[in-house]
């Protein structure tokens, strides 16, 4: 046992936690960081609809949920059966979501009452296309044009002026994560500091 010295007194703690009370930061183990595709995943999954995953029905969407409706024994009243017993809801939920590999989402699951929802719900696409890219894949009518990579100025790349800018004693400095290594930066000359 070891005394520590507190302000009112001592306080006897076992030997083997006073080297772990006076290792320093310097001496604890570095951690590894995150590796490259890691933080891609992570920019990735802050995009548009990032809780979404796509989905396209099948064309037997609508005969397999019913066949799955006959299964539990939900066939009598078609189509209109009321889903009011949230035991029987969830199974039947969880059976279409086994079958066809897309869940409804907890905010929509008071939507569906009847069976003819549950179809309505797996007969929808959902896209998760961002619109600009979205953009990228129709046809555009000839007087209008999207630029869909930033254009930016740097002297040595510039063809139109010959280097020449608007704004000679500015700077293009590029401050985001996501374009730091993408885009060139170019720090502007200047006379007087």
């Amino acid at each position: 046992m070891a005394a520590v010295n507190l302000r009112k007194g001592f306080l006897l703690v076992p030997q083997n936690l006073v080297p772990n009370l006076q290792r320093s930061y310097a001496s604890s183990k570095q951690t590894k960081g995150k590796t490259l595709a890691a933080v891609g995943k992570s920019l990735a999954a802050k995009g548009f609809l990032r809780p979404n995953k796509p989905y396209s029905p099948t064309t037997d969407a609508a005969s397999r949920v019913r066949a799955l409706a006959a299964k539990l024994q939900m066939a009598n009243g078609g189509d209109q059966r009321q889903l009011s017993n949230l035991e029987e809801k969830f199974k039947f939920l969880s059976a279409c979501f086994q079958e066809l590999q897309h869940g409804v989402p907890n905010s929509q699951v008071h939507e569906m009452s009847t069976v003819a929802d549950v179809i309505a719900f797996y007969e929808k696409v959902v896209d998760t296309t961002v619109p600009l890219d979205a953009l990228k894949r129709i046809d555009l009518p000839e007087n209008l044009h999207i630029q869909y990579e930033y254009l930016r100025f740097h002297p040595d790349t510039d063809t139109k002026f010959n280097g020449q800018t608007a704004f000679p004693k500015s700077s293009t400095l590029v401050t985001g994560l996501k374009y730091r290594h993408k885009y060139e930066g170019h720090e502007a000359k200047r006379s007087w500091p």
